[in-house]
Formats: C-alpha cells, sequence, structure tokens
C-alpha cells in the first residue's frame, strides 16, 4: 500500500489565516470566540467565532464567502510546493456541511439560485479557480466531513490513480444554521466547555482549512504521514448519538488496526469533543472501550467552535502541528471531569516526544470517523 503524506497545509480562521498563526496564537491561549452582537445572525447576541466580514463577504460577484474562504486557503496551502493542478493525477476535494446555504436566506428562489446553492456548483467554481483538470470530489456528510475527505484523497492515492491530492473545507455560520442548532437547544450560553461538568452545549465557528497529500515523501526531514483511516456509523437516531460509544471505537480499532499501531503508542488525542452532554459522553465510552483512557486528549472546539464541515480539517491541520512541536494543546474551558468515563484531558500545556496522534469525530445521524497521524521515520 502507498504512503499517504501531508505535504503542505492551510487555515483561515478567527485566529489567523496561516497554519503556523494559528498555531501559535492557540499556544498563547488565544481563541476566536466572542460574544456576537448581530441581529442578521440572531435575535440575541450570541458566543460564536466568526471571521471578519472585512476580508471575506463576497464583494467579489464571481465568489460568494464560503468560495472565497476556500479558495484563500487553498491558494496558501499550494504556494507553499510545486505540485501540478492541471495535471490529471493531481485531485481535488471539497468539504462542507451546509456550503452557500445562506444564499436562500436573502435570494428569491430562481433556477440560479437553485443551481448556485448545490455544493457541486462551488466545486467547479473553486476547481477552475485553480485550473484543476480533475473532476472535483465533493465530501458532505454531517460535522465529519473534513476527516471524511481526508480519507477519500487518502484512498485516491492509495488506488494509484492520483499521486496528489488537494483536500479542502470550509463552513460559513448563518442564521439558517444558527437557528437549527437552537432549536435544539443545543447553543452554550457561554463559550463551550469540552468534557466539562458543567458542559451545556456547543458553540459555533467558521473556517477553512486545507491539506494537500501526496505519495512523494517530504525532503526536509520533518514528515507526518496519515497511517490509517475508517468510517462508522451507529444509525442510533437521527441526532442523537450512540449511548455506548461502540460504533466510534469500531472506527478507531479499524484505524489504529490500518496504521499498524497498538494503543500504547499513540501519544495523544485530538477529540470530536462538541461540549453538548450525548457527544462528550460518546467519545469517552468509545476511548474507553479502545484502551486509551490513560491517553492525553483535548478538543479545539473552545478556540474555534464547531466549524462544521471544515472542523476535522482545521483540528488534523493543528495535530500536525502538535506532533511537529511536540506539544499538545490544552481544553479551554476544561475544569472538572463531567463524563461517567474517565479520559485524560488535557487542560495546560503539555510537552514531550510525540509520534503519533489519533483524530476522531462524530456527527449528525450517527457517523463517525478516525484517523491516524504518524511521523514518518
Amino acid at each position: 500500500m502507498r504512503e499517504v503524506y501531508i505535504v503542505s497545509d492551510n487555515i483561515v480562521s478567527p485566529v489567523g489565516n496561516t497554519s503556523a498563526d494559528n498555531f501559535g496564537n492557540l499556544a498563547k491561549g488565544i481563541s476566536g470566540i466572542k460574544l456576537q452582537d448581530d441581529t442578521t445572525l440572531s435575535a440575541q447576541p450570541v458566543y460564536a467565532s466568526l471571521i471578519n466580514k472585512q476580508l471575506f463577504n463576497g464583494k467579489d460577484n464571481s465568489y460568494t464567502k464560503f468560495e472565497e474562504l476556500l479558495i484563500a486557503s487553498v491558494k496558501d496551502a499550494l504556494e507553499k510546493t510545486e505540485i501540478k493542478v492541471d495535471d490529471k493525477r493531481t485531485a481535488l476535494v471539497i468539504s462542507s456541511t451546509k456550503g452557500n446555504i445562506s444564499l436562500i436566506e436573502s435570494g428569491k428562489e430562481t433556477k440560479d439560485l437553485k443551481e448556485r446553492v448545490s455544493l457541486g456548483s462551488s466545486a467547479k467554481i473553486v476547481a477552475s479557480h485553480f485550473n484543476f483538470v480533475s473532476q472535483p470530489i465533493v465530501v458532505s456528510h454531517a460535522c465529519i466531513s473534513g476527516l471524511v475527505a481526508i480519507i477519500t484523497g487518502m484512498r485516491l492515492l492509495q488506488s494509484g490513480k492520483y499521486d496528489h491530492a488537494v483536500v479542502t473545507g470550509a463552513d460559513v455560520i448563518t442564521k439558517f444554521i444558527l437557528s437549527g442548532f437552537q432549536s435544539f437547544q443545543a447553543i452554550s450560553a457561554e463559550p463551550c466547555k469540552p468534557f466539562d461538568a458543567k458542559r451545556n452545549g456547543i458553540t459555533l465557528g467558521e473556517g477553512a482549512a486545507t491539506v494537500i497529500l501526496s505519495v512523494n515523501k517530504p525532503i526536509n526531514g520533518n514528515a507526518v504521514k496519515i497511517s490509517g483511516g475508517a468510517v462508522s456509523n451507529d444509525a442510533n437516531h437521527i441526532s442523537g448519538p450512540s449511548r455506548t460509544g461502540e460504533e466510534l471505537y469500531q472506527a478507531i480499532s479499524s484505524a489504529m488496526k490500518e496504521s499498524g499501531l497498538g494503543k500504547d503508542d499513540i501519544d495523544f488525542i485530538s477529540a470530536h469533543g462538541t461540549a453538548t452532554v450525548y457527544n462528550d459522553e460518546m467519545e469517552a465510552k468509545a476511548v474507553n472501550l479502545a484502551g486509551m483512557e490513560h491517553v492525553p486528549l483535548n478538543s479545539l472546539k473552545g478556540y474555534y467552535g464547531h466549524t462544521l464541515g471544515a472542523a476535522g480539517l482545521i483540528e488534523t491541520v493543528i495535530s500536525l502541528y502538535s506532533l511537529k512541536e511536540n506539544v499538545v494543546l490544552p481544553t479551554p474551558g476544561y475544569r472538572e471531569p463531567g463524563t461517567a468515563k474517565p479520559v485524560n484531558v488535557v487542560n495546560s500545556l503539555k510537552q514531550g516526544e510525540m509520534k503519533a496522534c489519533l483524530k476522531t469525530a462524530s456527527g449528525f445521524g450517527g457517523c463517525n470517523a478516525a484517523i491516524v497521524l504518524q511521523k514518518a521515520v
């Protein structure tokens, strides 16, 4: 099986417009979450992590804010490589949960609007902007979209059909999206507190991220590969996760088996950690089923909020930097254990030699995903 390496990356978020800026600011404890008083978003002020409107707001009529974010992220990642996008052996994979859904909030329903709101339409626009030759692939799989996109890119390279894959994802928070979570009474009245005993819901966020995958190992001696990945579904409920965690454990177990690593080889876990009562409880159970309750674990939602289709990508890039810098970031808002099954939540910067990490994600409809990142020898 061909090995797949991450050769370039980017994050565009309220915390910064490059991966290095994002990681550096997170290491300083800087969060993008703020109290937002915007009546176009919510009748009442709400905590969220939103990108400065002056930077990305669809000013160019050719692109929406969603598309601008994707283009900015891909552009920065590509500039750090010599990969040719006009090569048929370079794939483009785009992940999002809602894409241009904001267009239905203010636009009159027309044939053109129906076309533009589709993720396939945005994918073609982004591909055309960069002159990709290969047909773009869209992944929209609830909140695991980012990880599934990475796994899809990895499988494309392992198949031998492609040598490189540009994997990108983004989501923009709108009134439509926020109101949906509010209807579930799932939005926290304060910045979210993953795995904490006093957690009471999620905080939403927006952003974009890109990883460029290649079968060619970087020559700088600081290579990280994706050594395993898997997806599962618990089919428990349209919005409620598994009560046992067994299905997320299945994804973890399959990813670990593919990687060839054992539970003691994992130096930290980057959890989904949405700060809802049921998600964090389920993840804790899955981690215990995997025998990894002792492994340092964090959630980045207290920095970014839940960025939906971008979450898996953003959090993978930060995990990549954690491996390279040998630092595990703390979990903002965590004070005291809040799950029935114990997990080793990191609440201060943790330093030490890091060789491998496990990244998990879960979403509506009972979907779960896991990947293993590993320093390449």
